[in-house]
Parts: C-alpha cells; sequence; structure tokens
C-alpha cells in the first residue's frame, strides 16, 4: 500500500505514468474505442470497469500536463453533420480545472480520424467501460516543477 495514490489506479499504470517522460501521451478511452488496434505499438492497461472520469480525476491527482504546450488534451471532434451532444466534456473540464489552472482552455478538439493518428503514437492506451459517445481523452504529460516536490532535508 503506499499513501496518497487514488486506490482506483492499479500497479501497472502507476508504473507507465511513473516511466512516461514528458510530451509523452497517454488516451483514456471509451468502450467504443479500438484500443486493441490502435494500441499495437503502445501499452494497453484495460479499466473496463471504470468510467473516464473517475480514472481522468485519479491520473491527475499524481500527473502533471504539459506547460510548454497551449493544448495539453485532446478530444476526438464531433463527425460534421452528427447530431452527437458531448456533456462528459464539460465534466472533464471541470476536472482538469482541479488540478491546471488552464481548465478548458487546455482543451482541443482533434478530427476523428486525425485523432486515430495521434493515437498510435500514444505511449499508452487505458481503455474503460466509459459508455459516452465521444468519451476519449488524450493527456499530453509535463513536467514536475520545484514546488511539485515534497522538501527534501539537507539540501
Amino acid at each position: 500500500m503506499l499513501k496518497g495514490v487514488p486506490q482506483i489506479l492499479p500497479p501497472a499504470l502507476l508504473k507507465v505514468l511513473c516511466e512516461m517522460g514528458h510530451s509523452d501521451r497517454i488516451l483514456l478511452a471509451d468502450g467504443n474505442f479500438p484500443s486493441e488496434s490502435m494500441g499495437k505499438d503502445a501499452i494497453v492497461i484495460r479499466m473496463d470497469g471504470y468510467d473516464v472520469p473517475s480514472v481522468l480525476d485519479a491520473i491527475l491527482q499524481i500527473f502533471p500536463l504539459d506547460a510548454a504546450v497551449e493544448k495539453p488534451v485532446s478530444l476526438t471532434q464531433v463527425m460534421p453533420g452528427e447530431k452527437v451532444e458531448t456533456p462528459i466534456w464539460r465534466v472533464y473540464e471541470e476536472i482538469v480545472a482541479k488540478y491546471d489552472k488552464r481548465g478548458a482552455s487546455a482543451f482541443q478538439e482533434i478530427e476523428r480520424f486525425a485523432f486515430y493518428e495521434e493515437a498510435k503514437k500514444a505511449y499508452a492506451i487505458v481503455p474503460t467501460g466509459e459508455r459516452a459517445l465521444y468519451g476519449n481523452i488524450m493527456l499530453q504529460k509535463g513536467v514536475l516543477l520545484p514546488e511539485d516536490y515534497l522538501p527534501v532535508y539537507g539540501r
């Protein structure tokens, strides 16, 4: 057991989050996303029993978003002509705003097939049981700043 680590995060995901470096990306995928085929070159860690907001909130407690880019959070853009509502995006914005002062301005929408191409380059994909349409969210990792570290005595 560890202190301060959200219980929802399995050891395999903690390992991946630790391995990731600055600018690496992780995709939290909804239940409709082709995670296994898109993740052939990525690490796939299944979390089918969870929804994306729960996983997102847990990850952002320990994962810095990239401050070196304007939009470190990506969503799959609704296809032209589709009449789909995306209320989950507001939930994502609220969660991101808890951990990053940019809030909703940290988000970008990427056309569906371009999003797939970006997903193929992700370090990891986390398939969830999320049922919301267009529920995919990709995060780009940043760096820890000095104020993020616990004080080290003797320095």
